[in-house]
């Protein structure tokens, strides 16, 4: 045991107490820890001043909400020294689409993978904490900037997509900390980047979000857009493709995590949390005749804004414009007059686009006088059938 005299400046763990640590992680599961120093993140601070005064963090709260907390471990936890950083991999496989009526989720959302690691940063904090110690823990919060935190713990580079990429590892990992007052020798070096001239996250970009390197534009992101509340952009609609929540693009044409798919066995399912969550696929009519009860039962651990599940509704009004076999079926055109006859302005707008691009299914003259200014707005709008 090793603990702190609380009547003194705490002194440096032993090398013994920082390897048991190590140790304890990754038998809980974590693949990978490091420790950097409690002291601010001058340059995260920096850049998420920057992409605000420039407008490239659109309207997105989160770590951009209040920079000087975000970046300064202290206030979140009085007297800290150290970080205790540590990714865990959700790089799971994925599969054939089971028919055309489908969405796509995000590697990251489509388990819980928060729930695995916060429980495993809790069992180190709370060892932390009996050897004396404060210890706070963090994952998938508004307070750190983790992908820096990691960074500065040398667990990985920073991608041109602005993802930490881990050596030998990839991208595909869920990071979390414990802010304490425990003094872990801090990494050295930062890891080397492993990039080099290599553009092709920029390329495969559907949006072209990726302004430069390391800097994405959220107003053009659709793992933002697809968040945001209000009318989608219309411009990055036929881009939004089958995606219902997040985008990995510029994460799976990624080299380091194409080597990784086709050399080593990803995380099974059964590695990860037997919770749940929804998995790779969404069956869209299934989402679309569902109650807002149901909807955020199955999928409010995502992020939905206000929680409302009307932004879930309005993505996949857009995806089954973009999916659903021409000429459209019963099913299709059924859901399409629910929602066209419906009383939320944003939902008749989307599903008014999206009849359109599957060839002017069942529109109602009535939406031409609707009036929502939106829906207005959408019936003028020229769209190209598919």
């Amino acid at each position: 045991m090793h603990r702190a005299d609380q009547n003194s400046s705490p002194e440096p763990v032993s090398p013994e107490y920082a390897t048991s640590i190590v140790d304890m992680a990754r038998g809980l599961g974590l693949d990978r820890i490091g420790f950097t120093d409690a002291s601010v993140l001058d340059r995260a601070r920096v850049a998420l001043h920057d992409r605000k005064d420039r407008g490239l963090s659109d309207t997105m709260g989160f770590t951009f909400r209040n920079p000087e907390r975000s970046t300064d471990p202290r206030r979140a936890v009085e007297g800290a020294r150290s970080v205790i950083v540590a990714a865990r991999s959700y790089n799971v496989p994925d599969t054939e689409a089971p028919g055309p009526l489908v969405a796509t989720i995000a590697r990251y959302a489509r388990v819980d993978q928060y729930t695995p690691l916060r429980q495993a940063l809790q069992k180190i904090a709370l060892r932390l904490r009996a050897d004396g110690h404060r210890a706070v823990v963090f994952a998938d919060e508004n307070d750190l900037v983790d992908r820096e935190v990691a960074h500065r713990a040398g667990l990985g580079w920073f991608g041109k997509n602005a993802n930490l990429l881990l050596p030998g590892a990839g991208s595909f990992f869920s990071l979390g900390s414990i802010v304490t007052t425990a003094v872990f020798p801090p990494a050295t070096q930062p890891a080397p980047d492993g990039c080099g001239t290599c553009r092709i996250c920029i390329d495969a970009c559907p949006t072209a979000a990726i302004v430069d390197n390391g800097v994405v534009d959220a107003r053009r992101c659709l793992a933002w857009l697809v968040q945001k509340p209000g009318v989608f952009p219309v411009e990055f609609r036929e881009s939004l493709g089958d995606r219902i929540y997040g985008c990995d693009d510029c994460q799976s044409t990624c080299p380091p995590n194409v080597r990784l798919s086709s050399r080593h066995r990803p995380r099974d399912a059964a590695d990860l949390p037997a919770a749940i969550g929804p998995g790779q696929f969404v069956d869209l009519l299934e989402l679309l005749w569902a109650d807002d009860e149901w909807l955020l039962e199955s999928y409010g651990r995502w992020y939905l804004a206000d929680r409302d599940p009307v932004w879930l509704r309005r993505n996949a009004l857009v995806i089954l414009g973009n999916v659903a076999p021409v000429p459209v079926d019963d099913s299709v055109r059924s859901v399409l007059r629910h929602y066209l006859g419906g009383d939320v302005p944003v939902l008749r707008a989307h599903a008014l686009w999206a009849a359109r691009r599957l060839g002017h299914v069942d529109v109602p003259d009535s939406l031409r006088d609707d009036p929502e200014p939106m829906v207005r707005a959408e019936w003028d709008r020229v769209v190209t059938p598919r």
